[in-house]
């Protein structure tokens, strides 16, 4: 269990490959500063 091994964490790091073991990261909704919704007028 190594580097050579492609169950491990460590395998698939050195492999490039990703699984059960090295789940790829979770893409959340991009946002950016300018995003934002500008604030309505006077509450009257």
């Amino acid at each position: 269990m190594g580097k050579g091994d492609k169950k491990t964490r460590r395998g698939k790091i050195i492999k490039g490959s990703y699984g059960v073991r090295r789940p790829r990261k979770k893409t959340g909704p991009v946002t950016t500063g300018t995003g934002r919704k500008k604030a309505s007028g006077a509450k009257a």
